[in-house]
């Protein structure tokens, strides 16, 4: 005799449940994906609407096969993952709708390495409503569904059915495959919740082979006891072509344009994110592998080498004189202070006090970083108005936005002629100042905003950034007009007299 189980009042079956919130999961945070489908591919065509349809069922099938495999395991541990893969969703949907984003490994490493302080620049009201909408919302009803489950036979049996459609749909668009191949990242970094869940696990493995012991280089001399000092100061989403020092029309170099022995190249940044942005212009050469880096390098050489940040985002740093805002801010007094003039503080004076002849000062800055554009310079520096002041950069218009992160250069400008003229007063010492950033901007060109894209994809204006150098007139540069961050290592070698068995002339702009 068949004994039936009786049915739960208000319950949902398990398979009904997965299928559920798998489309929901579409409904909610897929339009970006499939915009953008939509528009790189011929979905007229009978070819275009195969792979469409394919896309959307592979979609649904693969979230629902995932879901039912969790809550198969454990109800708990899925409606504990579900809801917070909904609250994840809402946010990361809601970055990729306002500032064009993608969530690929080198975003995330933006995400995981952005401090308190810039994450809260992108708090809005907006946020909260896709988070109550696209996460609570559905959390709560997550929550409170009373699902039964199935026997293990009929679990195996479906479970295995679906992922046998999978792969016969996988084959079936095996023609779409180089398209699928050539847009892989901007697809992967679209589809919920893989972008972040696989790019995550991507990021803190690739970090980890990264932080393996760093390959020590070849020891270096210093070939005389003359005094020299370098300061490199490194940028934050600086783009050239804002710099009237590149053409721009507005004027927002009107120091440095009238200062003597300043030279500008042309340069693109090694990556779009400030991670990668600073290790490149740190280090020798682009090996592949974690080799020791320049202020690493020339501490380790008998070189004083000091870092003042209000940044984030550097390689692992091992010297004596690291700085970054909580130990500057104890020396530093005035509104000053609550902008990067805060790493001038008292540096003239800690050069005089060194006790060593060669010094390498690096200011790691965060000028130019939006959302908050306005926020990263004094009042004085408003030069250029209206300007946008909203996180939300889409919502503002492209005068007012250009508007206040041409104010960043301006800032910009006053800070590097502030240090020109600090070092010029150090008569004993032979000085350069160079300017580097670590990747441009988007500032709404093509709907983009900020930065981050991969680089094969990203537009110029996330690469192209400025190459400024101010030497005391002891040193003449080479006549050349492209440089990259590479450039940075040799050059500093260069100028303070070091000789090292990895130097390479031909990333030396010093005649």
């Amino acid at each position: 005799m068949k004994v039936q189980m009786p049915k739960m009042r208000n319950t949902i079956p398990l398979p009904h449940f997965v299928l559920w919130m798998s489309l929901l999961t579409f409904l909610l945070f897929h339009i970006p994906f499939y915009t953008f489908v939509f528009s790189h591919h011929d979905y007229k065509s009978l070819n275009g609407m195969i792979l469409i349809i394919s896309l959307i069922v592979l979609m649904l099938v693969a979230n629902a096969w995932v879901y039912y495999l969790i809550f198969f395991l454990s109800r708990y541990l899925g409606k504990f993952l579900l809801v917070l893969t909904f609250m994840l969703n809402a946010v990361a949907v809601y970055f990729v709708n306002t500032y064009a984003v993608i969530i690929d490994e080198s975003m995330i490493g933006n995400v995981l390495n952005t401090n308190y302080e810039e994450a809260g620049s992108f708090f809005s009201i907006k946020l909260i409503v896709y988070v109550t909408l696209l996460g609570i919302l559905p959390g709560l009803y997550i929550v409170k569904a009373r699902i039964f489950s199935v026997p293990i036979k009929r679990f195996l049996i479906t479970s295995s059915l679906m992922l046998l459609f999978m792969l016969v749909l996988v084959f079936a668009n095996a023609s779409n495959w180089l398209w699928i191949d050539k847009n892989s990242k901007r697809l992967g970094g679209l589809a919920m919740p893989w972008s972040y869940a696989v790019n995550t696990s991507l990021f803190y493995t690739h970090r980890n082979q990264k932080n393996q012991k760093e390959i020590l280089l070849p020891d270096a001399t210093i070939k005389d006891s003359s005094k020299s000092v370098v300061i490199l100061v490194i940028g934050e989403s600086a783009r050239s072509q804002n710099f009237s020092l590149y053409g721009y029309s507005k004027n927002t170099n009107p120091l440095l344009s009238k200062t003597t022995n300043v030279f500008h190249f042309e340069a693109t940044s090694c990556a779009t994110y400030t991670t990668a942005g600073v290790k490149c212009i740190l280090e020798h050469a682009d090996t592949g592998e974690f080799h020791e880096i320049l202020p690493n390098y020339l501490y380790r050489n008998n070189v004083d080498v000091i870092w003042r940040t209000t940044n984030w985002g550097e390689p692992p740093i091992h010297i004596k004189n690291y700085q970054d805002r909580a130990v500057l801010s104890q020396k530093c007094k005035g509104k000053p202070c609550n902008y990067d003039e805060l790493l001038l503080t008292g540096l003239k004076e800690q050069i005089l006090s060194s006790k060593k002849n060669k010094i390498l000062i690096v200011l790691h800055t965060s000028t130019s970083h939006g959302p908050t554009y306005n926020k990263k310079y004094p009042p004085q520096c408003e030069t250029f108005k209206p300007v946008c002041t909203s996180v939300e950069l889409a919502n503002c218009t492209q005068e007012a936005l250009i508007n206040a992160y041409d104010n960043t250069i301006i800032y910009t400008d006053y800070l590097l002629h502030k240090i020109i003229e600090d070092l010029t007063d150090l008569k004993e010492y032979h000085s350069a100042l160079i300017f580097v950033s670590d990747h441009g901007e988007s500032l709404g060109e093509n709907n983009l905003y900020m930065h981050g894209l991969p680089l094969s994809i990203a537009p110029k204006e996330q690469y192209d950034i400025p190459f400024i150098v101010w030497t005391d007139g002891s040193r003449q540069l080479k006549p050349n007009k492209t440089v990259s961050q590479h450039h940075v290592f040799h050059s500093v070698l260069n100028f303070l007299d070091i000789q090292s068995p990895i130097y390479d002339e031909e990333l030396n702009i010093f005649d």
